[in-house]
């Protein structure tokens, strides 16, 4: 497609450089016509423009976006001008085209000049008068924490895109150096520890953070101080986020809320990892679900053979199976597996058997299971069937066709539960460690907490209704959780595969508990409003099975530390061999004809602490 924009600029050159050559001549003699020989004129100055016009194409003084014109762009069109000039003299004189004297040339440089710089600067001139002249009050009175390349970059879009509706009344920064200097036009105000007193005296509606590099903890340390203002509370994205994005529009976003959990980043020990998915055959049940899919996303860094996606929703794996597509085209030199997608449900032993039989899979990630507490509470019996039984049957046809590693993705809900969830899934786990001790493939379960993001988290339903402006609702004022954010629960689950020996119960490090009333409050504020007056929020009660405090570890005092400080190793418990195996055979053929009651009934028998 011909780029007419730069067209229009070459015609306008074209004529800036004409008109520029008639003027150096009028004050070269003084404005005498009858002295201008224009013959010589019109014999030299083609050649001269023809010379301009090659400069200016290689110096690229029509790629540069003007509308973000700076020093750069100054002193790239000055030196092309002046290359120009000199070239177009001494070709001039070398070849005897013309008679034009070096004072003539020498006035024609600064006049062209300033014509085809003040042209591309013009932009932003008009740009200046724009922001000068319009109507900034029902726009948001903002400030940018950073003074550095992003801060400066935010305010130039902000300023020249409409979509931002802010106007910037000043930055903040901790270089004592910048308080009182003006950077393109935007004055430093003071540094972060005085943001109250900015915020209140420049009546600052919105705060944006600038700086993409800083570092997860210190941004939740920041937006934790931000957060006392009552401002809305933006951010530029980490540089990792913004990597292969093709839109020029500089990104700013919400701040989310695993931005405050301010966790150290995952160090894995890969070398380990790779050892057994490397070149593997890899089976993922439930892998369109949010755990599942993540899990086959982190897996393709090990080269794993081939991935084997079963889920029984196929909307989620579809969608995943396109995301996985578009991500190998992206990244042509990553040795891409080959992902099969299936569609089956765990609970069809037939349908999986047929799975293992064709693909033979070296490593099983469990992830298929029934996870909404108050859901399972009304039908019990889908839990026992899905989460016990579905782990059962392919913990089974691991050990027929000779799987090496079985991981079992568990919950801090299995520790002492009062749900039929929590009860299904200690069951699973009772279930995997009862085959490890008769199989030779190595079983282990992995058990950690709420995972942010996740289908049915809290996070989702609290945006939607702040959204539409509450009330935002919470079961109880006391109620706490463990969170982790969806990645770093994936990163961990790989990295115990590779400690797993068989029989080992990993336990992860989710930190310390929240309360859900705070994490309330902290969105509701970080969205710019008052908790209680401008979004309400209530609290409903505990919904059916849900408890009050979650714990993740039976006995944290006697857990194994592994070699990764976020994974632990919950002591084995005394489990009569084959005893939940004997009852789960006799109950095989009843499930589907047992109520509900008969169903809790079963699992409050197997599983003591359930009442």
């Amino acid at each position: 497609m011909m780029d007419y924009k730069k067209y229009i600029v070459l015609f306008i050159d074209i004529t800036i450089i004409y008109l520029g050559f008639i003027f150096a001549l009028l004050v070269y003699n003084d404005f005498d016509f009858v002295m201008i020989d224009a013959k010589d004129f019109t014999r030299e100055f083609p050649f001269v423009l023809i010379l301009y016009i090659i400069t200016f194409e290689l110096f690229g003084m029509y790629k540069s976006l003007w509308r973000f014109a700076g020093i750069e762009e100054l002193l790239r069109g000055g030196f092309a001008n002046f290359i120009a000039i000199t070239v177009g003299y001494l070709a001039v004189t070398m070849f005897d085209v013309g008679d034009f004297s070096f004072s003539l040339y020498f006035i024609a440089f600064f006049v062209v000049s300033t014509g085809t710089i003040g042209m591309r600067l013009s932009y932003r001139l008009y740009e200046f008068y724009r922001n000068y002249m319009q109507d900034n009050s029902k726009l948001m009175r903002t400030i940018i924490i950073g003074a550095g390349n992003a801060g400066v970059m935010l305010v130039d879009e902000i300023k020249s895109n409409k979509e931002f509706d802010k106007v910037v009344v000043g930055f903040i920064d901790d270089n004592h150096q910048l308080k009182g200097k003006r950077i393109h036009g935007v004055p430093v105000l003071g540094r972060s520890e005085e943001v109250d007193e900015i915020v209140e005296k420049y009546e600052i509606d919105s705060i944006v953070i600038a700086i993409p590099s800083l570092s997860l903890k210190a941004t939740t340390e920041l937006i934790n101080q931000l957060e006392k203002t009552g401002c809305q509370i933006k951010l530029m994205p980490p540089f990792y986020e913004m990597v292969g994005d093709k839109n020029d529009l500089v990104k700013i976003r919400d701040v989310r809320i695993e931005d405050l959990l301010g966790r150290d980043p995952i160090v894995l020990e890969e070398e380990g990892i790779k050892e057994y998915i490397e070149d593997k055959t890899i089976l993922v049940t439930g892998g369109g679900g949010s755990i599942g899919s993540e899990l086959v996303r982190q897996l393709h860094k090990f080269h794993p053979s081939r991935i084997v996606i079963v889920d029984i929703y196929e909307n989620n794996v579809y969608d995943l199976q396109m995301d996985l597509e578009r991500m190998y085209r992206a990244k042509v030199n990553v040795l891409a597996p080959e992902v099969i997608v299936l569609i089956a449900s765990v609970r069809d032993k037939e349908r999986m058997e047929e799975i293992f039989k064709k693909y033979k899979p070296e490593v099983v990630f469990h992830a298929a299971a029934h996870k909404h507490v108050p859901l399972m509470e009304v039908s019990p019996k889908e839990a026992i069937k899905n989460n016990v039984f579905g782990t059962y049957n392919v913990a089974q046809l691991s050990d027929q066709y000779k799987v090496k590693k079985f991981v079992l993705i568990s919950t801090d809900k299995a520790v002492n539960p009062t749900n039929m969830m929590g009860a299904s899934k200690r069951m699973a786990e009772r279930v995997v460690m009862s085959l490890n001790k008769q199989s030779k493939t190595d079983y282990v379960a992995v058990r950690f907490g709420n995972v942010l993001g996740s289908n049915g988290s809290v996070i989702p339903l609290f945006r939607k209704q702040i959204e539409e402006m509450g009330p935002v609702t919470v079961t109880d004022p006391e109620i706490t959780r463990f969170f982790m954010m969806i990645p770093e629960a994936c990163q961990l689950v790989i990295q115990a595969g590779a400690y797993a020996n068989g029989g080992e119960l990993f336990v992860l490090d989710m930190g310390k508990p929240i309360k859900i009333i705070d994490l309330a409050e902290k969105m509701v504020r970080l969205a710019g409003f008052e908790p209680y007056k401008e979004i309400d929020i209530i609290f409903t009660g505990l919904r059916p099975g849900e408890k009050m405090f979650e714990e993740l570890l039976v006995d944290y005092t006697k857990a194994v530390k592994t070699e990764n400080d976020k994974i632990y190793i919950e002591p084995k418990e005394r489990i009569e061999e084959d005893d939940i195996l004997a009852k789960l055979d006799e109950m095989a053929d009843a499930i589907h004809k047992c109520t509900d009651k008969e169903c809790v009934k079963f699992a409050k028998k197997i599983v003591k602490t359930y009442q």
